[in-house]
């Protein structure tokens, strides 16, 4: 059994924040590999479900991100898990934005969720660390984090959350290779095509004036009112 926990803030208004990546890849997760229905359950949110020959539990903690490890440390105790079986989704400011890396045991690197759960559980579990970017400036930080992506950041952050549904079932088997592989797949894809333009619809257009009829002239008086 695995648990899969995403890192994130709870409520409508941080949803779209680059410090809920955690929270969009369990979403997408669930979404994608027919899991349960989220429901309340180790103060926070748990679906269930299989990936591959593995049942594995997603959980979302809701007591926002400086305090996961309550939540994570209530459930891996509930389901007698160990550190290593437990995996943590979570921003990364050190890697470029759509870079991934997989991460078991080390430092928190100053990321409070990460701090959170050292503290309850200790370093031993695996982190998938989603890169978000770096503002450049340590005093930006927190501001970034807890902004929204950005309009033209959706294209690679739709494909990041599609490869990383499509190697779920290989990170549950604790194949990080063809994980990265899956996410590698979908970001190595070209933009899609933009739909073509509507052809404009064309005006009528006046007959040239030697075919107009019903004006009582002959051929031969109509081009001489030309040179009039």
């Amino acid at each position: 059994m695995r648990l899969f926990v995403g890192l994130g803030n709870p409520g409508t208004q941080y949803a779209g924040n680059r410090h809920n990546i955690g929270f969009m890849a369990v979403d997408r997760i669930a979404a994608d590999n027919g899991f349960t229905p989220w429901r309340a359950r180790f103060q926070g949110e748990v679906a269930e479900g299989r990936l591959g020959l593995e049942k594995v539990v997603l959980l979302k903690p809701a007591t926002f991100m400086n305090l996961s490890g309550q939540s994570v440390g209530e459930a891996m105790r509930f389901f007698k898990l160990a550190p290593n079986e437990v995996t943590v989704f979570h921003d990364e400011l050190d890697l470029a934005p759509g870079k991934v890396r997989l991460k078991v045991g080390g430092g928190h690197a100053g990321h409070n969720g990460l701090r959170s759960i050292h503290a309850h559980i200790g370093e031993g579990y695996g982190r998938v660390r989603l890169g978000i970017g770096h503002p450049g400036d340590k005093a930006k930080v927190a501001g970034y984090v807890l902004h929204d992506f950005a309009k033209a950041e959706e294209g690679w952050l739709d494909d990041l959350m599609r490869g990383i549904s499509d190697g779920a079932v290989a990170l549950a088997a604790d194949e990080g290779a063809k994980f990265q592989q899956a996410i590698a797949n979908r970001m190595a894809r070209p933009p899609a095509a933009r739909p073509a333009a509507p052809p404009r619809e064309a005006g009528p257009v006046a007959p040239p004036a030697a075919a107009q009829e019903g004006d009582g002239l002959t051929d031969l008086q109509r081009l001489a009112q030309k040179f009039r």
